[in-house]
């Protein structure tokens, strides 16, 4: 905890207690209708809150039971502790008292011999508490008795009425009778009593004569001491010290010195243990110096202190030696110190009953504890100072005399809301009665602290605040008129108001951002609830403060508050109205909360202004808003920046930032959802079960703009901080660093919590704030990803720890090197391995490791990095740092001896988990080095990840759509292939081949049949009996029923052998034995044998129904299309429609564009192979389909999407025309997007390669020309006119679409009439039939005649294409 504001001390007499039990010391006091007990500056013991009660009156601790006594007017509340053995005292009701007369008023406590409490009033009131509690005596008084301290041997009571001038003793008569008696005497002053003090013994057990000291409005202090009989004459006169007289300073003159005086008295013990603390803590020199010679000098004399102060920072201390020695001698009283220069922090100017403070002084035991001094303000605060004492009473000048620790204060009643200015460097908290505090962030030497700065009194409702000019002043907007207030005094007063009128309840308060900051115009705009608003003018003097660094500007001009002349720059006029339209489905509209960026705003209305405000619907949709004032036309002009559809109904809490981040709670208050709103993604979703319902969200951010979420419960606050994308993992985007627990502290639920721009979380429960410190603890279970840090320190600035979670990442990290392969740049990923084996071998633990290795960001760009790079241009790329012994290539032997590397020395900026995965990808980039030459760029990049999937846990699922697209257009599939089976030993089973994906990306048809029978041999294999029923699908599928029947033949061992061998040898051409399979399946289903149904639909000729029952009832997608592909061709219209009724609309809802593409290209629509990795989904399909909630997910996205987009839309004229179909402002948004995922994911370099070498097709000459990648582009496409127009409906010259061509284009349209004839000609047998112009919702009658009319195709063999169907880059 960096501080604590507990709460606003009562301004009453007795709102400060201490005192030292069980070893420990205790300061108790009261705010509002709370107990709070403390034990040092900044720790909370336990606050207690009387629910019962509005204000406390007088609070007392017992040093000998460690009870605690608080009281209202009325009531007593009685409290004991307990948890003392275990270490955690905290205290319990014990019991609740009140007085016999119901209009007596309690005005004191104080407590006596053990359990004896007595309560001050109309009468004097004893109480036993010991069981249950008891009144043992009471005697009315003449008038309600304003002090009333027990002396320390309960002997004695002196009490007094308020402007009383009679001190009254009472002394008890009998001791431990039950029948209690006082006598009582007199002890006239001249003037009213304003205070006094019982000397406390050296020991509690010790018996001592007993003295008061009392503080008389004549300006004297004066000693009482017990008489010469201890008898009825209780006390007399022994000394007195004049205050005016104490404080004379020579260099002021008498007119202009201070009238007011303060004193207390520091007891002998005290003074004693704080003159060996001194002696313990001086150093050498500073035993010499006369300074604390001089202090033990005095505490040699055993003396009584009493400390003299005005609000001048004037001190004078007096000893009183041998006190009630009956022959007092001149000496017996003596000065120990005159000093000045004391800051004691007195309030400027209070009024009334604010203009007095109570010193308390003590020190403990302990050989820790320190010289202390409390003083109570009575305008507030309750300050702990601590001193050495021979520096305090240094006659010499002394810098630094007393030290403040703490400042306790805060509301008297529970807090509400709080609100923080843009650069969080002041807050306005306000109470649920309305009472508002300004606070301002302040530099210590312990770090930031919170200063109270204005207190505002408002009699009226407050609907709305916002705070202006760094606290400096306050705006509240009330139900019908808006006021502003200057808040730069101690009390705050209010400037201007003005009436307003506004159709539906307005909702929030906002701060319009400046384009120049600093400025003396200030706009301030509310929106209503029917979503019209008002818009007002403020003008305030110039800041003293620089609104961007908050430090002091050395010209300012002096400020007045309060009064007239200060006033006459300030104003506030209705500036403008405005309406953004219905408010029909409006739930919300609330303010962002600023996040890392200065007030000001870029001087454009356009999508990249930053959000000042965001509105959620009941239906669960999120807009953001931007705006800007048009000072030419008078008006505030409106943006909508973003539009979220969450799907989520009637959410009950949203908050937004101004740099694109919106969290939404649910309906329940228990399910949490980050969103992305520029892209419109969900980030992160939680559900909190068993912990309170959600009911605050307050956003900050690094100063480099990494987002940071406190969710706020009832008693206690999670802290999220966002982390790098991971795709390649499917990792969580963000990460809870720190879980704030408040209940040992307040049993108050938290009313609300905000950040300073220091990164402090301010939290507000009940009247308390407590300041959370900005340092997070860095543990291996919270967030192993910091491990890389925790090896230096055990705790690192939140804003250090989310900037190392976020932000670019070390060239040798796993990610980048992964990102690096899928983007082809395999020979820059083995330079970059061969360079930290280089730095490795030679790296001491402990040293730093540069996150570059000496790579610059255009080696990141250079074209000859290039998976297909010679070995020549791997050499020169080498030259300038490579020495003659240097490998040129990461081998197989070098990856194991970088691997041994990587397992004796820890990595710095990688966690373990990540060094594990580094020693992964070097092991699978050796093995891709050795079949480089015989494998192209997209079978190197399925092997990597292939190798990967299978070292990592999730081996057992199948691999992603990702690789499978990857492997589907590659070359060299046959070694492919090759290679995956060797992994498996040869013995491929289905689940082997689902793991690896192989149906669905082997393109030769023959092929995949051949390996479909070495699965199903395998699967016949895989057990010891052997059972026909494991490969019947398999070869079946492949109609090889007599290989079938031979297997059950040899199955003598099953119970179903003679009758699956009578029902197999039947002809299933027969429709009586189709009949018969089919009854078969049916009863295979009812018995959930789902494959083995399947295998019986194929033998009655139904494919249709087995695809249809591996995908629906097995669920197993794969294999359905596997069967598909190899009983019935890859145009078979069973497989086109499972594609098009089933696999399309299923990655349209998931947003799966992996899947999507790959459909779309079996389908044989290249071109909606291409658009589908840019378009929407649903746009492609028709009717359209509506995304589920799992397609908002940011891991919908992939930048690896942009590298096939590249690679395809070069591959033929249909691709080519699908890449013409796509918008040019689409595919400009689609690449910044993926620049900014690369951001995200820690890949800067990667994202700055994309924008800087990105080439856009070229548009057709139109006669208005724009800005090139301007925001004016057009959303559309020059070329499509419609979103489910063919390839084949448009014409182009693909020799201009391209400004250089690294690959030849192959010719696959369809023959056209009004296709060029130079194209008509080129047909050939390469060139693939499109569906043409066809919708991929055909009907399916339509495709059966196709089917028909259709010669049986061709054996598909590789034919080599003819010369005049390529295009090269001249158009020959």
């Amino acid at each position: 905890m960096r501080d604590i504001l507990p709460g606003r001390p009562q301004a009453k007499l007795q709102a400060v207690s201490h005192g030292q039990w069980d070893g420990q010391q205790i300061i108790a006091y009261i705010s509002g209708n709370a107990l709070v007990l403390l034990d040092r500056p900044n720790h909370v013991l336990q606050t207690i809150y009387i629910d019962e009660e509005s204000d406390l009156e007088a609070i007392a601790l017992d040093e000998n039971t460690g009870k605690l006594a608080a009281c209202s007017t009325t009531q007593i509340y009685i409290y004991q502790p307990y948890g003392q053995d275990e270490g955690a005292v905290k205290w319990s009701l014990q019991g609740v008292m009140s007085l016999p007369s119901p209009d007596d008023s309690i005005t004191t406590l104080s407590w006596g011999m053990p359990d004896e409490l007595l309560a001050g009033s109309g009468s004097l009131t004893l109480f036993n508490t010991h069981g249950a509690t008891e009144q043992i005596w009471t005697k009315q008084l003449a008038s309600p008795v304003k002090f009333a301290p027990f002396s320390p041997d309960a002997e004695m009571i002196a009490s007094t009425g308020r402007y009383d001038r009679l001190l009254k003793i009472w002394r008890r008569v009998a001791f431990g009778s039950v029948d209690q008696r006082f006598d009582y005497a007199y002890l006239p002053h001249p003037m009213a009593i304003t205070g006094m003090h019982w000397r406390q013994p050296f020991h509690k057990e010790q018996t001592t004569d007993n003295v008061l000291y009392t503080i008389c409005a004549d300006q004297k202090v004066r000693v009482f001491v017990s008489g010469e009989h201890h008898g009825a004459d209780g006390l007399q006169f022994w000394a007195a010290v004049d205050l005016l007289e104490s404080i004379m300073p020579r260099s002021v003159p008498v007119q202009q010195q201070s009238r007011k005086r303060y004193a207390f008295f520091i007891d002998g013990r005290y003074f004693t243990h704080a003159t060996e603390r001194a002696v313990q803590q001086a150093s050498t020199a500073e035993k010499d110096q006369v300074a604390l010679h001089h202090v033990i000098e005095v505490a040699n004399r055993n003396p009584e202190i009493c400390v003299v102060l005005d609000d001048r920072g004037n001190m004078s201390a007096w000893g009183f030696e041998n006190i009630g020695t009956r022959a007092r001698k001149t000496s017996d009283v003596f000065n120990i110190a005159h000093v000045d220069g004391l800051h004691l922090h007195f309030a400027n100017n209070p009024t009334g009953f604010q203009d007095n403070v109570q010193f308390y002084a003590f020190c403990g035991e302990k050989s820790d504890s320190v010289f202390t001094i409390l003083s109570h303000h009575f305008d507030g605060r309750l300050e702990w100072l601590e001193s050495r004492i021979d520096y305090l009473f240094d006659p010499s000048p002394q810098p630094q005399r007393i030290e403040r620790k703490a400042v306790w204060t805060g509301h008297s009643h529970a807090i509400k809301k709080v609100n923080r200015t843009p650069s969080g460097r002041a807050l306005i908290s306000r109470t649920v009665t309305d009472e508002c505090m300004v606070w301002v962030q302040r530099p210590t030497e312990s770090g930031m602290s919170l200063h109270r700065h204005s207190t505002v009194n408002v009699t009226e409702h407050i609907h709305r605040t916002t705070l202006l000019q760094e606290g400096n002043f306050v705006i509240f907007l009330h139900h019908n008129h808006i006021s502003l207030w200057d808040t730069r005094g101690p009390e705050a007063v209010e400037v201007t108001r003005r009436a307003y009128t506004l159709k539906g309840k307005p909702l929030c308060l906002l701060i319009v951002p400046e384009i120049e900051t600093g400025g003396r115009n200030v706009y301030i705009a509310t929106i209503s609830s029917e979503m019209n608003g008002i818009c007002w003018e403020v003008r305030l003097p110039l800041s003293d403060r620089d609104p961007v660094t908050g430090r002091k500007l050395s010209s300012t001009v002096p400020y007045s508050n309060g009064y007239p002349n200060g006033h006459s720059e300030i104003s506030m006029e209705q500036y403008s109205e405005f309406d953004l339209g219905s408010g029909d489905d409006l739930a919300f509209v609330l303010p962002v909360d600023p996040a890392g960026s200065a007030p000001a705003i870029s001087g454009f209305l356009d999508t990249f202004a930053r959000d000042i405000a965001i509105s959620y619907t009941k239906s669960g949709v999120i807009k953001s808003w931007t705006a800007q004032v048009n000072t030419e036309d008078r008006k505030l002009e409106w943006l909508q920046t973003s539009t979220v559809d969450t799907s989520i109904p009637n959410p009950s809490l949203a908050s937004g930032t101004s740099i694109r981040k919106a969290a939404l709670v649910d309906a329940d208050r228990t399910t949490l959802t980050i969103w992305n709103t520029r892209s419109a993604q969900l980030e992160f979703e939680e559900k909190f079960e068993g912990n309170g319902i959600i009911q605050d969200l307050d956003w900050s951010s690094t100063p480099d703009n990494q987002s940071i979420l406190a969710v706020g419960f009832p008693h206690r606050v999670a802290i999220y901080a966002q982390l790098r994308y991971d795709y390649l993992n499917a990792g969580p985007s963000w990460v809870q660093i720190r879980d704030v627990r408040i209940r040992d502290i307040t049993p108050h639920p938290i009313g609300d919590s905000v950040w300073l721009g220091s990164g402090n979380l301010v939290i507000c429960a009940g009247n308390q704030l407590f300041v959370q410190d900005e340092n997070v603890e860095v543990s291996e279970g919270l967030f192993p990803s910091l491990r890389m840090i925790s090896r230096k320190t055990a705790s690192i600035d939140i804003f250090a720890a989310v900037s190392r979670l976020n932000g670019p990442l070390p060239v040798y990290h796993p990610q980048l090197l992964s990102q690096c392969v899928l983007g082809g740049k395999l020979l820059l990923v083995q330079r970059i391995l061969l360079r930290l084996y280089q730095k490795l071998k030679f790296h001491v633990e402990g040293e730093e490791l540069e996150s570059m290795l000496g790579f610059l960001p255009d080696d990141f760009s250079d074209d000859g990095t290039r998976m297909t790079a010679s070995r020549k241009e791997m050499h020169s790329s080498y030259a300038d740092f490579s020495d003659d012994g240097e490998p040129d290539a990461l081998t197989e032997e070098i990856a194991a001896q970088l691997n041994e590397l990587l397992t004796t020395k820890q990595i710095p900026l990688l966690s373990s988990r990540e060094q594990f995965r580094l020693a992964d990808i070097i092991e699978c980039v050796g093995m891709v080095e050795k079949h480089r030459r015989s494998i192209d760029v997209n079978a190197g990049r399925f092997l990597l990840f292939f190798r990967q999937h299978v070292l990592s846990d999730k081996k057992h699922t199948p691999i992603s759509w990702r690789e499978t697209t990857w492997a589907f257009h590659s070359g060299s599939q046959d070694i492919l292939v090759d290679l995956v089976s060797r992994h498996f030993n040869g013995k491929m089973l289905w689940q082997h081949a689902k793991q690896c994906g192989m149906f669905m990306w082997m393109a030769d048809i023959t092929a995949l049949r051949a390996q479909f029978e070495v699965v199903a041999r395998n699967e016949y294999t895989k057990t010891d009996e052997k059972n026909p029923v494991d490969c019947a699908l398999y070869y079946l599928a492949l109609r090889k029923k007599p290989v079938l029947v031979g297997l059950w033949r040899m199955a003598t061992w099953s119970r179903e052998q003679s009758a699956t061998q009578r029902l197999l040898s039947n002809n299933f051409n027969d429709a009586r034995w189709k009949t018969a399979a089919l009854k078969n399946a049916y009863a295979l289903m009812g018995r959930r044998r789902f494959e083995y149904a399947a295998s019986f639909f194929l033998l009655a000729d139904h494919l249709q129904d087995a695809v249809s029952v591996l995908h629906n009832q097995l669920g197993d997608t794969q294999l359905a299309i596997a069967v598909a592909r190899v009983y019935g061709g890859d145009d078979g219209p069973v497989l086109l429609d499972f594609l098009r009724d089933r696999i399309l609309p299923q990655a349209a809802r998931e947003g799966n564009r992996w899947l999507a593409t790959w459909a779309f290209w079996m389908l044989n629509r290249r071109d909606n192979a291409v658009r589908s990795l840019v378009t929407p989904l649903s746009k492609l399909l028709s009717p359209a389909e509506t995304p589920n909630f799992q397609s908002k997910w940011y891991l919908t996205d992939d930048p690896a999407l942009v590298v096939l987009y590249k690679q395809l839309r070069e591959k033929s004229l249909q691709t080519l025309r699908g890449a013409t179909m796509v918008g040019m402002r689409e595919e400009w948004e689609f690449v910044l997007h993926t620049a900014g995922l690369y951001e995200r994911m820690g890949c800067d370099v990667l994202a700055l390669d994309l924008v800087k070498t990105w080439e856009f097709l070229a548009p057709p000459p139109i006669k208005v020309t724009h800005q090139p990648l301007s925001p004016a582009i057009p959303r559309d496409s020059f070329y499509a006119h419609s979103s489910h127009q063919s390839a084949t409906d448009f014409d182009f010259d693909p020799r201009k679409l391209l400004r250089r061509r690294s690959s030849l284009v192959v010719a696959d349209m369809p023959a056209r009439g009004h296709v060029p004839r130079m194209l008509t000609e080129s047909q050939s047998s390469l060139a693939e039939e499109s569906s043409g112009g066809e919708d991929v919702q055909v009907e399916k009658k339509e495709v059966n005649k196709k089917e028909e009319g259709k010669k049986k195709p061709p054996p598909t063999q590789f034919k080599e294409p003819e010369a005049n169907s390529l295009l090269d880059a001249f158009g020959f």
